[in-house]
């Protein structure tokens, strides 16, 4: 690995991305990218009692597809990189803690996945792990009860807000040279 300028690391070995997962929720599904998530719920709850409930299984459920997708065990995953955006990591660190991975919570807003791509290539890079997972969720129901208008004050919303996604995506991320949902090897 050698860094190049401030801001900038060049890998001698990329790591791969084995497998990816989504889930997302009922405004999303109906979008022009609805096609290409794993899942679109119909419902904002998914049979839960609060969005936060919610958020949690979302987020957990998508790590649990991406685990199944990716043909691994996740006793073979050495850390997870994950966050989201309510204090202290709280979606995703209720609903990971089942899977007994050693947890790194990043909080970065709208950049927390990249960040935990970051973080899980430079642990593959140094050799201190062979295979990470990165995941990271939002709900647009909880993020406006804590960064903007309390959706049970009834404010109106012009049709030009900002909503955040209701949704959660996640990869696995590994030494691993082969890519196992092509079932091909691939020289980078």
């Amino acid at each position: 690995m050698k860094r190049l300028g401030m801001q900038t690391i060049s890998f001698d070995t990329p790591p791969t991305i084995l497998q990816t997962a989504s889930i997302v929720g009922p405004k999303e599904g109906q979008g022009p990218l609805a096609k290409y998530f794993d899942q679109c719920l119909e419902d904002e709850f998914w049979g839960e009692k609060t969005w936060e409930k919610a958020e949690s299984k979302i987020i957990k459920e998508t790590v649990n597809m991406a685990i199944t997708k990716s043909g691994i065990a996740a006793t073979d995953i050495d850390y997870c990189f994950a966050g989201d955006l309510l204090n202290q990591c709280i979606s995703s660190s209720f609903g990971l803690r089942e899977l007994n991975i050693p947890f790194f919570g990043v909080f970065g807003a709208c950049s927390t996945f990249v960040e935990s791509l970051c973080l899980g290539s430079v642990f593959i890079e140094s050799k201190a792990a062979t295979n990470v997972l990165c995941a990271t969720s939002s709900h647009f129901c909880s993020a406006e009860k804590q960064f903007r208008f309390p959706l049970e004050l009834g404010n109106q919303r012009p049709p030009t807000s900002q909503w955040t996604v209701t949704g959660s995506g996640a990869a696995i991320v590994s030494a691993n040279r082969y890519r196992t949902f092509y079932y091909s090897y691939y020289p980078w």
